[in-house]
Order: C-alpha cells, then structure tokens, then sequence
C-alpha cells in the first residue's frame, strides 16, 4: 500500500504589500533557506472590499532566475513586457512566465462583472542551468484547461496528469503538478507524487481533512506535506473543500533571493542590479552571458 503523506505543518497567510500597494496574503516567501523547493512564493490577491480603493497593480518591474505563475479565478490581469508581448490574463486563465535571464513586466488587475479580483501567484525556482535562459510565456486560456469531473470531485489540470487527462503547461524543470481541486461534502481524493518531491495544497474554501490523520484544515491556510507515496484529503462532512494541489521536484541547490531575483549566489544579484543601472538587464541574444 502507497504510504500516505503526513501533514508537516500549517501555515496561515500572513497580508503583506506589494507592487505599488497591493494587499496579499502570502503563505510562502522566497528565503534562503529554501524550505520548498522548488518553490519560492505563494501570493493569494483578492480585491473585494470597495474601501480598498483604487487598483494599483503591479507597475514594471524586473525578474530573473525564477518562473512566475498568475492563475485567476475571477477578474482579470493586463499585462505588457519589455520583449513586445502584451494581453489580458481573464477568470479561469493561467499565465506561466519563465523569466529566464532578464525580463521587465507590468501586471495591473482589473475588477470582474461582480467587482472582484481573485487569484493566485506562485514562483517556481529555475535550475542554475536556466537562470540565463531565454524568457518565455504560456498562456493557457481557461478553455483549455482540461477538467476531471467525477463522484462528486471536479479538478482543472493545469501542469500534471489525472486519470490519463494532462494539463497543457509543460516543460517546465520543476516537473510541477498544479491542481485546482474542488470536492463535495464527504468526497475524498488521492494523488500519487513521486518520493522526494515537494508537496503542498492551500485551501481556499470550505474545509477538509487532511493527511493519514484526517487533520482538519479550512480556509484559508497552507498545508505542506510530509514524505511519503500520495496526498490524501477528504471534504468535511458538512461542508465542500477547494485547494490549490502544488508538487514538484526539488533542486537542491543554495538560492540567494532578493526582491523579484532569485539566482544562486550574492555575486549574481550584484550582477543584476548592475545590469538595471546600466541598461543591459532585458536578456539579449547577443549577450554571450546568456543562454538558448
């Protein structure tokens, strides 16, 4: 039998400000320590309160060394770049940015028909060998995200595989599964993740029990799991669950974070700050420091 995976700890978000203002609950921060490998940052946005005020969004702002993931459940993103591209995120879509070497981006939030903005951002850590690759996105509209609907269980696939059923975000070094996994009342789901791989869900809504214990977990917290074969949650018997299911594989190299960076070393981030100074940050083909 699969050995189930403990739960190692709960986390409750913390709200801290981003961008040009922007109020998030963040459950993960990128730290050198690096204790989620391959993961680095899991942003929960939401502006519903009209107090709020006006959207300030994301202005341009530099990345390097790592993978941004904006999925959004209600409203919508713009978002432009210093290589050309430009577009609309909307409800249901993903965005999976690898940012490579050096790109410059904006993202400013738009409310939905119901006046909301819900979504999530996670940051994927890239292997040293891709720090300095080529930027590139995939852009998944809502439509071809595939969904496995059953036995009172609905799961859209964004990156990993269900049933035979794959989502379309694909080579990506981290080997990354990113679920969004909705259950009724009473329902309970498995999913086999490789031994060594990092796991963790964030509920969102509702409640469930998690783990070979059953623990109980309700929105909104992060559950990181421990080592085992599969992760294991049952919906609570009065009420339906919905999580954000994140694995992947670790890299198991030193990181050193700061700010929208994340390469392997200080020098590297020196190097960074430099190249915004001096206006060579953009990856350019011609800049032998680049790769691919």
């Amino acid at each position: 039998m699969t050995p189930i995976r403990p739960i190692k700890q709960i986390i409750e978000p913390q709200f801290v400000l981003e961008g040009a203002g922007v109020l998030l609950r963040r459950s993960i921060a990128p730290r050198t320590s690096n204790l989620f490998d391959p993961f680095l940052l899991f942003d929960h946005f939401a502006f519903n309160d009209p107090t709020e005020g006006p959207i300030r969004g994301f202005p341009m702002h530099p990345h390097r060394g790592i993978e941004t993931v904006t999925y959004m459940l209600e409203g919508s993103v713009n978002h432009r770049d210093s290589l050309g591209n430009q577009g609309l995120i909307g409800a249901g879509d993903v965005q999976w940015m690898t940012a490579g070497g050096g790109i410059l981006h904006e993202e400013m939030p738009r409310r939905g028909p119901e006046g909301t903005i819900y979504g999530f951002q996670l940051w994927v850590n890239l292997p040293s060998r891709l720090k300095w690759s080529r930027p590139r996105y995939q852009e998944v509209s809502a439509a071809t995200i595939p969904a496995v609907e059953k036995d009172g269980m609905v799961v859209r696939i964004v990156a990993g595989e269900l049933d035979g059923t794959r989502g379309p975000v694909t080579e990506i070094a981290a080997e990354p599964v990113y679920l969004d996994v909705g259950l009724d009342p009473g329902v309970e789901f498995s999913y086999p993740i490789p031994s060594g791989h990092t796991a963790i869900a964030y509920v969102f809504e509702g409640a469930g029990l998690f783990g070979p214990d059953d623990e109980p977990v309700s929105a909104v917290r992060l559950v990181e799991f421990g080592e085992g074969g599969q992760v294991k949650v049952r919906a609570a018997a009065e009420s339906p669950v919905r999580f954000m299911l994140m694995a992947g594989a670790p890299f198991g190299e030193p990181i050193a974070p700061y700010g929208p960076f994340v390469m392997n070393n200080m020098e590297e981030i020196q190097e960074a700050l430099r190249d915004l100074r001096t206006g060579t940050f953009v990856w350019d083909e011609k800049d032998p420091r680049f790769v691919g």
